[in-house]
């Protein structure tokens, strides 16, 4: 099973999908509906369209987002130069990304002379996926993760096709999406409080351009005859469809504007209808999970986004920790009258010591350990007894 957080995901990531036996050829079309079905180009990822399907659940968004990144990556790949050889597609995406480098992306800090293709790729991608806020940010922020990584797919394939990325062209689409966003939210008859946690994820997520100074006032003075290929059409539109959508009604007014623009790139209005009808149904689908529908204070935010981080911690490690953890009775009995009855001080302490010490021979539980760490451990004691085997409790009667 891959571990997008270790090192060595993409080489484990090719050798388990196998793509030399079965090439995932396909059509422009297909290709962008597949995707789109996973989220991708919602920023909400729900599955990795892959050959031999790819567990997800319990993994962190980042590491959802990295594998769907490379996955979506490798298909556009295959589909511009019908070649499926990984290491062929690793390094023009490496020769890609140096391209590109943007504005705060300093590739020959995580580009290290000793690293394979490979490694350097999963360094890249690690970056890629962030949004450009601050570590800080992010913690008391919903949006975790970069929404606008197809962009470096569109950008990908015009590399593929020209041998270089156009100049300024992601300069251009990124401004292009805001300005389509920016159009289609002055659209919208009714208002909603999504429309400003829509516009932060964007300006999360974009690296060439600012939301505030992409000032558009009709589709006219777009210029979208620049966009030529299906793939950023679609795109386009199905950017709109999503910053128009509000409880699953569209008005006239906004449909006409999504026709309109669709009309505009020559693009066919079955795609407009069809898009409107996927928009709504996945967002309808998977509104409680999407973070620019479900605002909440930033501290409880906080709070809530480190219990989930630790408890995926605690259940990725949960063998080891239970083997550890039984190996203490001491440890063992303090915790299961943690369940009853609150522990005096003293006892407090000594579950506090003890776990701090198990935590030391498990690095991936190092967390607790760091600076502020241990306003983390109530979470972890208050979780334990819940994995720990239902013989557990058997110790509170042994030593009543």
């Amino acid at each position: 099973m891959i571990n997008p957080s270790a090192p060595g995901w993409i080489d484990k990531f090719f050798s388990e999908q196998k793509f030399s036996e079965a090439i995932p050829f396909e059509t422009v079309d297909s290709f962008y509906y597949k995707v789109r079905e996973t989220g991708f180009i919602y920023g909400h990822i729900i599955a990795i369209d892959s050959q031999v399907p790819i567990p997800i659940k319990g993994w962190f968004k980042t590491e959802i987002s990295k594998v769907a990144l490379l996955n979506t990556l490798y298909h556009v790949f295959c589909l511009e130069k019908r070649n499926s050889e990984p290491k062929n597609f690793i390094s023009e995406v490496l020769t890609f990304y140096k391209q590109m480098n943007p504005e705060g992306f300093n590739l020959f800090k995580i580009l290290l002379p000793k690293d394979t293709p490979s490694l350097s790729l999963e360094n890249i991608i690690d970056q890629r996926v962030q949004t450009n806020d601050s570590i800080i940010s992010k913690n008391f922020s919903h949006l975790v993760t970069n929404a606008l990584l197809f962009i470096d797919v569109l950008a990908f394939r015009q590399y593929l096709e020209h041998g270089e990325i156009p100049e300024k062209y992601l300069k251009r689409i990124e401004e292009t999406v805001l300005g389509i966003v920016g159009l289609a939210l002055k659209t919208k008859t009714v208002k909603s409080q999504h429309d400003d946690l829509l516009i932060k994820l964007f300006e999360a997520s974009i690296r060439y351009s600012k939301f505030s100074k992409v000032t558009v006032e009709t589709l006219e003075t777009l210029n979208l005859e620049y966009f030529k290929n299906r793939l950023e059409q679609y795109y386009l539109i199905d950017m709109a469809g999503m910053a128009l959508w509000s409880d699953g009604v569209v008005e006239n007014e906004e449909s006409y504007f999504l026709y309109a623009l669709g009309s505009t790139m020559g693009v066919p209005d079955d795609f407009v209808t069809k898009s409107m009808d996927t928009t709504n149904t996945f967002i309808t689908t998977h509104k409680k999970k999407i973070p620019y529908f479900n605002y909440s204070n930033p501290v409880k935010h906080f709070y809530d986004q480190m219990t989930h981080s630790v408890v995926k911690l605690i259940i990725r490690n949960k063998n080891r920790l239970i083997k550890e953890i039984v190996q203490s009775k001491e440890l063992m009995v303090l915790l299961a009258y943690s369940t009853t009855r609150d522990l005096d001080a003293k006892e407090k302490k000594k579950v506090k010591k003890q776990l701090l010490d198990i935590c030391k021979t498990i690095p991936s539980l190092t967390i607790f350990l760091l600076p502020g760490g241990s306003l983390l451990l109530p979470i972890l004691i208050k979780f334990i007894p819940t994995m720990l085997p239902s013989a557990f409790n058997e110790n509170l009667d042994e030593n009543e």
